[in-house]
């Protein structure tokens, strides 16, 4: 055939053949769109801090920035040091080190969560009311006058019998305290713990939406996250996974998996000595809850290490680099946030996470500029492919890893563009490669 001819194109189906197959897939089109619609491309934080209810007051921010910082001065006063205990290479020790006292000075916590659950235990009504009345006032006040963190909230006891009613009376005292105070802050985070049946999650949506009456809010103003702490919520007693049910039972009120280390390891009768994120059965729950969650907008969270930097430098050294080599193997496998329970783990926590971007910022940002551009490379990438690069750069700069000048320097694309890649049409991630 000569260059330059048209080739002929014949089909044998009747086009009725395709719009009868469309109308029979039509369930299954809206069924996806309403189960996976995807990232919310909003802001995940990198940890969630927990602080007992008694113990919160106006200045718990700033105080574990500032017990933080003096953890750095003390035990590791300068980049070479903190690189040092770390591994860090020549080429990031400085990099990381100073966007680590800069976050601790600017934004020490991303997330609070006002712990009336195991942190606070079991205490006399009229002493849990007032806490979550003052809790509330707090919180309100901290959005108020900007000193608060980017998200704060509480976790409540669970739906479990015995503590039912103190916990659904606890929430109702916080929101309302919210409410009243000027309004629930965009920032608002909800935690349900020990959750073991989708039920106890659906009465969880019940009573958010009873409140939600109560209070002339918009219907679903208020989402929630589930924690996974026991063996029930990973596998049901019918060999389904429970914690994909729990996601169905939210009715779109989900907001995150939080993994419980300690709760989970001792449900299937791991010793103490054993019992850490890394744990094969850790490793086997946070791969059910991933799955599960993909795709639905539900983000997942590692669990905490109980391992505390205090005492002598040495022994705060080896803290640190437990707590930073857990972080690092977490975010590797795609759990982007943890619990940090001690003001001596943000050091830490910030220097994994800060390395993890910056080390990979140069190639991402580099193969994402070639498949923006067309352009080839040694790597062929593909829509999903730009999806993970600059869902990877969108981390970096919410945390403070990279900036967006820098990024911009490299990539040759705005934020606007990188949100665009991030979350492309379904039908994008189906496409071929450009």
């Amino acid at each position: 055939m000569g260059q330059g001819q048209q080739e002929k194109v014949a089909t044998s189906l009747a086009g009725t053949v395709s719009e009868a197959i469309s109308a029979g897939l039509a369930p299954v089109d809206a069924e996806l769109e309403r189960r996976y619609p995807g990232d919310p491309g909003t802001r995940q934080p990198v940890h969630t801090v927990y602080v007992p209810g008694d113990a919160f007051c106006a200045g718990t921010v700033r105080s574990w920035g500032d017990r933080a910082l003096a953890a750095l001065d003390e035990h590791a006063p300068d980049a070479a040091s903190f690189a040092a205990v770390l591994g860090l290479s020549d080429d990031l020790a400085e990099p990381v080190y100073s966007r680590v006292r800069a976050k601790l000075e600017h934004e020490p916590v991303e997330d609070l969560r006002v712990d009336f659950e195991d942190g606070y235990g079991p205490r006399p009504d009229a002493e849990e009311d007032e806490t979550a009345a003052r809790a509330a006032r707090l919180i309100a006040e901290a959005y108020a006058n900007g000193t608060a963190a980017p998200y704060m909230g509480i976790r409540v006891k669970c739906m479990e019998a015995a503590v039912r009613d103190r916990g659904i009376r606890t929430l109702d005292v916080f929101l309302t305290g919210l409410t009243e105070a000027g309004g629930l802050p965009g920032g608002l985070v909800l935690t349900l713990p020990k959750v073991t049946y989708p039920e106890q999650v659906t009465a969880m949506v019940r009573l958010l939406e009873e409140f939600e009456k109560a209070r002339g809010l918009e219907p679903g103003r208020i989402g929630f996250e589930i924690q996974i702490e026991t063996s029930q919520s990973i596998l049901a007693a019918d060999g389904t996974a429970t914690v994909a049910r729990m996601i169905q039972a939210a009715e779109g009120r989900a907001t995150g998996l939080h993994y419980g280390t300690f709760d989970y390891s001792a449900c299937l009768g791991v010793s103490a000595a054993h019992q850490a994120s890394d744990h094969p059965a850790a490793d086997h729950a946070k791969a059910i809850m991933q799955v599960a969650a993909a795709g639905t907008g539900v983000r997942v969270s590692d669990g905490s290490t109980n391992v505390l930097p205090v005492g002598p430098t040495p022994k705060v050294h080896d803290a640190w680099r437990l707590h930073y080599g857990l972080t690092r193997r977490a975010l590797a496998r795609a759990y982007y946030q943890g619990w940090d329970m001690h003001p001596g783990h943000l050091p830490t926590r910030y220097a994994a996470v800060f390395a993890f971007y910056r080390e990979g910022f140069a190639q991402a940002a580099a193969r994402l500029a070639r498949y923006a551009n067309r352009a080839g490379g040694d790597v062929m990438d593909e829509p999903a492919t730009a999806k993970a690069l600059s869902g990877y750069l969108l981390r970096g700069l919410d945390c403070g890893a990279l900036d967006i000048a820098e990024t911009a320097r490299l990539t040759g694309l705005t934020r606007a563009d990188l949100e665009g890649f991030a979350a492309p049409r379904r039908g994008d991630l189906t496409a071929s490669a450009p």
